[in-house]
């Protein structure tokens, strides 16, 4: 492969600026000592929660390729309490799970930028998003490969021993099968507008067939290939996974029902293909079906209540589509890619009642 794959950051949005200068003499006072001279910057694209910026200071300095990341403007409270969090975790789990990125620091001073943010060792490498970088092609036997790499760093995460690493307190455990139950079905309630469906079958299904927690992990909470970092020189070994904002104790297999609801198949429909970001649908990737059989598997879980899961994955997106979409209803934004998100709703819904009905569980 050639370093043309390897995921670059953009021209720095001026309404996502902030004072670089005090980010670079904070960092000297720390101990740093990155000199006189500011670092290039620029801004990674998305991150609708927190933003994500590229800082490269002289190759002289040690830790020269830096990760900033910070919450938007004017969301200082609980997007700082994220940053923390998330801080805190990663730094944590690298000791044990070695494909979580190096920290850095943390800065909860917010006389610095206006509120809390930290930063990581930048993992140069390829992130499969939509499409793989144009140009870069894989084999059938290469992408089935790299599908077995990222199923099988799923696996090496929930079976890490979250006691011995320190990492007890990350969530509440035992129970999460229910409160994950009860927490999105009031989250649907509340976000609920005129034009989608009720999904009061699909909650009270949940509800009546929820099974006990098979075990108690650590769990990522969003984990899908454009949160993965691959080697640029050979793109079926993963070097770095992203994103543990979200990352919890609880349920392993409820992880996976939430992974596998983006995963989008060859064979889907239309409208399923629509809503694909990530390179799921490549000649030799494994089918869900084929995932959750290697999964189970792996770990000795048996798959006979699955369907569960995948229904509560499928429900979680759409409150996730649903929770965007009230904003645009509401007029709390104006973004026109939100305009048509209550279609998904629906089309998540037919989904849910489809894998309801094969279940055979009524």
């Amino acid at each position: 492969m050639s370093e043309q794959f390897v995921d670059q950051a953009k021209t720095l949005r001026d309404s996502d600026a902030f004072d670089l200068q005090a980010v670079h003499d904070w960092l000297n006072a720390q101990g740093f000592d990155y000199g006189s001279q500011l670092p290039q910057i620029k801004q990674f694209s998305g991150g609708a929660s927190n933003l994500t910026y590229h800082l490269l200071y002289s190759p002289d300095y040690a830790n020269n390729d830096l990760i900033l990341r910070r919450p938007p403007a004017g969301h200082k409270a609980a997007s700082a309490h994220d940053m923390r969090r998330e801080f805190n975790v990663m730094q944590r789990l690298k000791p044990v799970y070695p494909y979580a990125p190096d920290m850095i620091a943390f800065c909860d001073d917010a006389s610095v930028i206006g509120g809390d943010f930290y930063l990581m060792q930048r993992l140069r490498g390829i992130i499969p998003r939509g499409n793989l970088p144009k140009g870069m092609l894989l084999s059938k036997e290469q992408a089935r490969s790299l599908c077995y790499s990222v199923i099988d760093k799923l696996i090496d995460l929930h079976q890490v021993d979250y006691q011995a690493a320190g990492l007890q307190d990350l969530g509440k455990g035992q129970g999460y099968v229910k409160r994950q139950v009860e927490g999105w079905s009031q989250r649907y309630i509340k976000s609920k507008t005129w034009n989608v469906p009720g999904f009061k079958r699909i909650m009270t299904w949940l509800q009546q067939q929820q099974p006990e927690d098979v075990s108690t992990c650590i769990i990522h909470n969003d984990y899908r290939m454009d949160n993965l970092v691959l080697n640029a020189d050979n793109p079926g070994e993963i070097i770095g996974v992203l994103d543990w904002e979200m990352a919890t104790l609880g349920d392993p297999l409820m992880d996976l029902g939430g992974a596998l609801a983006y995963w989008v198949q060859a064979d889907d429909d239309r409208l399923m293909r629509m809503i694909r970001r990530q390179p799921s649908h490549l000649p030799g990737m494994l089918t869900r079906e084929e995932i959750v059989d290697y999964y189970c598997e792996k770990m000795g879980f048996d798959r006979s209540h699955w369907p569960f899961y995948e229904v509560f994955g499928l429900f979680r997106l759409a409150v996730i589509v649903q929770q965007i979409y009230y904003r645009y209803h509401h007029k709390q934004t104006d973004n026109p890619a939100f305009k048509h998100f209550w279609l998904f709703v629906h089309y998540l819904h037919y989904r849910c009642q489809r894998v309801i009905k094969h279940s055979g569980i009524k």
